[in-house]
């Protein structure tokens, strides 16, 4: 089995990550943070808005079973890419929308299902997503780690 390794933010990263883990091909979802300058950062300093981090989901995945651009279709379809820093009631840099490219082939299909999104008329607003290279990933504390599922909070996403 291949995997690959693709990195989300789209909000809260709670359902994010239920979202990923029912996709088929996705080997594991795990929350934390990317994006910003201090190294291990903690959920309390990452929520003061000064680190830059965003909260992410660092998909890990089998793209014999499931492509980079199912992946993409389903984040797009998570959250509200329109919104700078805000989703839902959440709202500061962390929860930024943005996608974290591994490899250059990423990051073209990345901007090509933006440019196509944007062109498709479904949003009246721009879409307002970074895409970047992915920086260091540091998973959030085991509390966030399938927190909707120890919680019995479902999914609203369909995969």
């Amino acid at each position: 089995m291949s995997t690959a390794v693709a990195t989300f933010g789209a909000g809260c990263f709670w359902g994010v990550e239920a979202a990923f883990r029912q996709l088929p091909g996705v080997i594991d979802a795990v929350s934390g943070y990317s994006g910003g300058q201090a190294e291990n950062p903690t959920y309390q300093q990452v929520c003061t808005g000064r680190t830059g981090h965003a909260e992410v989901v660092q998909v890990t995945y089998d793209p014999d079973v499931v492509s980079y651009g199912t992946l993409l279709d389903l984040f797009w379809r998570m959250h509200d890419p329109t919104t700078p820093n805000r989703q839902g009631p959440d709202f500061g840099t962390q929860y930024r929308s943005a996608i974290f490219y591994t490899t250059p082939e990423q990051a073209q299909e990345a901007i090509e299902s933006k440019n196509a999104l944007e062109t498709s008329g479904k949003f009246k607003r721009p879409i307002v997503t970074q895409i970047e290279a992915a920086s260091t990933f540091y998973p959030a504390e085991e509390y966030h780690q399938r927190y909707n599922e120890r919680h019995g909070v479902s999914c609203h996403i369909s995969v």
